[in-house]
């Protein structure tokens, strides 16, 4: 009898050791591929030029932290790549941030893909440039009407013309494989195309799917429909530049986005699930729902809706 316990207590250990070893390598696994917030405000940047309003100057007597320009990093552990979503004025930090806490490569970057010719979005191409990191052949993904900008205006056809960039075509829907396991597909949405068109992405990993959506005049302007499209994805990063009509003096028909309200208002008869799919992203430096502790944030929060913040993951 005391044999028949002592068999069955070393069953017992072996059979744990088992179930959290497998355990462990499942975390492992889920964690390989995953979407990292390496920015999340407007294109001017937090604090932002010319602002003496106590938003911004809250960072310079230290209440408030520095923030970078809105980017996505692109992290597959199992295929040692990454890729970069935006080249803001902040790329070169965002960089090394990828570089010291994700993962580490000769290569730096295995491409950058661009979604528009507005400053805080392609900007930072400068640094791939002799004047900084001077290396040859980073893939830029762009569409054909931003390549045609880059292709026929300085400095931007300089990095062309000394092969620190090589440009890669995308088309509208057209998904692009990077790997076995992870798919892009471009699509454009109507904004202020000065310059270029402007696309979101919908970024497919092997277990879950992430909609990019940092600029847009409005969601009733797009041939889609925003409601049914979160519902597709697993996280949806969407445009919240300003919180409502009254945030700042200037005319909004300058510079249209969907209000924080408004998409809150499409959204208010949708199952708390579609609502936390929604993560809110790019801020204007005057938008309340920027300061983590403001009453606008928690108020929208207790929604069911959620807040990007700079190193915060999303696995895929």
């Amino acid at each position: 009898m005391k044999c028949s316990t002592q068999l069955y207590l070393i069953y017992s250990i072996v059979l744990l050791f088992l179930i959290q070893s497998c355990s462990s390598k499942q975390s492992k696994v889920s964690t390989e591929q995953y979407i990292t917030i390496l920015g999340i405000v407007q294109d001017g940047g937090y604090p932002h030029i010319g602002c003496q309003k106590i938003c911004c100057t809250n960072v310079y007597n230290g209440k408030s932290k520095r923030k970078n320009v809105i980017a996505l990093g692109l992290v597959d552990l199992k295929n040692q790549q990454k890729w970069l979503f935006e080249a803001t004025p902040d790329m070169h930090t965002q960089l090394a941030i990828l570089e010291q806490n994700h993962l580490q490569k000769e290569s730096l970057i295995d491409g950058v893909f661009l979604t528009h010719a507005h400053i805080g979005h392609y900007t930072g191409l400068m640094y791939f440039g002799r004047e900084a990191l001077g290396k040859k052949n980073i893939p830029v993904y762009t569409m054909p009407k931003m390549k045609n900008y880059l292709e026929n205006n300085g400095p931007w056809n300089q990095l062309i013309s000394l092969q620190n960039i090589v440009l890669k075509e995308l088309q509208h829907n057209i998904p692009i494989v990077l790997n076995p396991t992870i798919k892009v597909t471009p699509f454009v949405v109507p904004h202020r195309d000065e310059f270029s068109e402007t696309v979101g992405y919908k970024i497919e990993g092997s277990k879950k799917t992430a909609l990019f959506i940092p600029d847009i005049d409005k969601w009733e302007k797009w041939k889609k429909n925003i409601i049914d499209e979160v519902k597709k994805v697993d996280y949806a990063f969407l445009d919240a530049t300003f919180f409502n009509q009254k945030e700042v003096k200037r005319a909004m028909t300058e510079v249209p986005h969907p209000f924080i309200e408004e998409t809150i208002t499409l959204f208010q008869n949708e199952s708390l699930t579609t609502k936390n799919k929604v993560i809110f992203i790019h801020f204007n430096h005057t938008n309340p729902a920027l300061q983590e502790d403001s009453n606008e944030r928690k108020a929208i929060e207790k929604l069911g809706f959620r807040f990007a913040s700079e190193g915060n993951n999303y696995q895929l």
